[in-house]
């Protein structure tokens, strides 16, 4: 039978949005206070959703605490407190909303996930309010 399993894992990250084929017009009026020149902060939430079968002998789909230790290993570690449009090596040359973030974040848990867990959705939350979901190249 499967099933999916969902786990929350928090960083705290600075950003600026901001397009530089465009004027700086242009980008204040798409942006607004979020392309202020020295960026923002956001207590990001990243959660990811995966999906599979469940283990008859551990009745898990996978230990939750082995899915943390990925998303904290590939993603967390490097973006904690860092200015994502500077210090992500992984996010040069993106623009690094939430949807942007959703996706490329997708795209490094996916392939470290073990035999047998499909990942099915990764949601960043940069507020309470406001959050972004990939799931996948095929919806």
């Amino acid at each position: 039978m499967p099933i999916s399993l969902t786990v929350k894992v928090a960083f705290e990250a600075a950003h600026r949005l901001h397009n530089p084929d465009r004027t700086d017009g242009w980008n204040r009026d798409h942006f607004g206070k979020c392309n202020n020149l020295y960026g923002h902060g956001h207590n990001y939430v990243l959660e990811v959703e995966v999906g599979g079968e469940t283990d008859p002998d551990t009745g898990y789909l996978m230990d939750m605490k082995e899915l943390k230790g990925i998303l904290r290993r590939v993603v967390v570690d490097e973006v904690d407190h860092r200015h994502l449009n500077h210090e992500v090596p992984w996010l040069e040359g993106t623009n690094p909303t939430a949807e942007n973030l959703a996706t490329i974040f997708f795209r490094r848990v996916a392939p470290e996930l073990p035999p047998g867990v499909r990942l099915r959705a990764v949601t960043v939350h940069e507020t309470d309010r406001n959050s972004a979901t990939f799931r996948g190249e095929k919806e």
